[in-house]
C-alpha cells in the first residue's frame, strides 16, 4: 500500500504544478518512505530527457527527478499509453520508471491513503 501516491498530469514547463509537485514529494519524503510517484498524460513529459527550458526562460529543475533515490522514493510508474500516444519509450526518460497500464496505475492508486494531484 502506498500511504501518499502524487499524480503528475500535466506538462513541465508553462505553469508551475510539476515544480510544485516535484517539492511536495520531497517533503512528503520527510514524513514516509510510502510515497509512490504516478506520470500520465502529459505528466510523462516531466521525467523527459533532453528538456531546454531556458529557450522559454524557464527553470530546468527536471535533474532533480534523479534525486529520487537518495530520499528512498523507488516507487515511480509512469502510464504506457501515455508514453505511447506522445511516442515517448523508457530509454527516453531521466530515471528508471516502470511503465504500465492505465488499468493497473488506476488499481494502484485505489491503495493510496492520499493522493496529491498535480
Amino acid at each position: 500500500m502506498h500511504q501518499i501516491a502524487v499524480l503528475f498530469r500535466t506538462a513541465p514547463h508553462g505553469s508551475a504544478s510539476g515544480r510544485e509537485g516535484l517539492d511536495a514529494v520531497l517533503a512528503c519524503s520527510a514524513l514516509t518512505d510510502e510515497v509512490a510517484l504516478f506520470f500520465l498524460g502529459d505528466g510523462v513529459f516531466q521525467l523527459a530527457s533532453g528538456q531546454q527550458p531556458a529557450g522559454i526562460l524557464g527553470r530546468d529543475y527536471a535533474p532533480t527527478f534523479k534525486l529520487l533515490a537518495l530520499y528512498d522514493i523507488e516507487q515511480v510508474y509512469v502510464c504506457a499509453e501515455s508514453l505511447q500516444e506522445r511516442e515517448l519509450s523508457s530509454e527516453q526518460l531521466l530515471i528508471p520508471a516502470q511503465a504500465i497500464s492505465r488499468q493497473d496505475l488506476q488499481s494502484q492508486l485505489q491503495d493510496s491513503a492520499v493522493r496529491l494531484v498535480f
